[in-house]
């Protein structure tokens, strides 16, 4: 597994021009890569973190088609890049590509954040499940995943890495619904027996007793249709989080809290899974707090 304090050399300058900047070997460069990538707040939040900490560096959006995906890897590892994250619908491509896998990308089957190496090498991690879990004891420091049983709305790449984190937080049961519901019995195969499967037309039942539940899905994202499922079974006090955060307050997260529920909205999650990339590509630690939030909602 990567270590976060693992230094990133930049790779030799190129004079090639990236997303229009320059490469230069005192400039470390990093970006995130997705088709389409024109709505990631990353760039926002990296640029704060850069100026932050005074460091002359640049983080661009990289749009690529999939096509593309290995021969741009390939080409940024030879223009003064350090590093990128990875958005949809790359995550799980991008691990037949890389050199070295970490542990964690293998296990969750896909990757967020990659390291380009002086050599030439790419290394692959996942920092999702980290981000979740980070953004959950910020902004609700009293859960803990032993207390009950929690639910899973989803079962793609976003979805397996909350699985693993819930996991390893020690929850005694989870439970998850997908309209395919092969994707989920899949999970259920690749993480064992602590994984109850219910279909989704059941999503209702799957609420019952449950102490955290997790939209895993893109319903309810900006142009999206929202998610409207029963939640007549979910009980007053009970986490819910959506990893959706365009917009913030989605709908299911008001339904949610309109029945007592406590509410954690996905935008934390972004930051607190960029914080590691940043670390290994530009040097310190960021710090997640009102400022970076504040950054990426301008």
């Amino acid at each position: 597994m990567l270590d976060p304090t693992d230094p990133v050399v930049p790779a030799a300058p190129s004079s090639a021009e990236v997303a229009g900047i320059v490469p230069h070997a005192d400039i470390p460069l990093a970006g995130v890569i997705g088709w389409p990538v024109a709505h990631s707040r990353s760039p926002r939040l990296h640029r704060h973190w850069l100026d932050r900490y005074g460091i002359n560096g640049h983080y661009v959006p990289l749009p690529v088609r999939p096509e593309h995906l290995a021969a741009v890897l390939r080409s940024l590892t030879q223009a003064g890049f350090v590093g990128a994250n990875v958005t949809i619908p790359h995550k799980e491509a991008v691990l037949a590509l890389a050199d070295v896998v970490t542990d964690r990308a293998a296990l969750m089957g896909a990757a967020n954040t990659l390291i380009f190496r002086p050599d030439g090498r790419i290394h692959a991690d996942n920092t999702d499940g980290y981000g979740f879990i980070s953004n959950l004891k910020q902004y609700a420091p009293d859960w803990a995943a032993e207390r009950g049983p929690a639910a899973v709305i989803g079962a793609g790449g976003a979805a397996r890495a909350v699985v693993a984190s819930l996991l390893e937080a020690g929850v005694p049961e989870l439970r998850i619904a997908n309209r395919t519901r092969i994707r989920a019995e899949q999970i259920k195969a690749e993480f064992g027996a602590k994984i109850v499967v219910y279909d989704w037309a059941h999503f209702g039942n799957m609420l019952d007793g449950a102490r955290t539940v997790i939209n895993a899905t893109s319903l309810g994202m900006d142009g999206r249709p929202p998610l409207r499922l029963p939640l007549d079974a979910l009980a007053a006090g009970t986490l819910v989080t959506d990893l959706v955060y365009t917009p913030l307050r989605t709908t299911f997260l008001a339904e949610a809290e309109a029945r007592g529920a406590r509410i954690v909205d996905g935008l934390g999650m972004l930051l607190h899974q960029a914080a590691p990339g940043f670390e290994r590509w530009f040097g310190p630690r960021p710090e997640v707090d009102a400022a970076a939030r504040a950054a990426v909602l301008a």
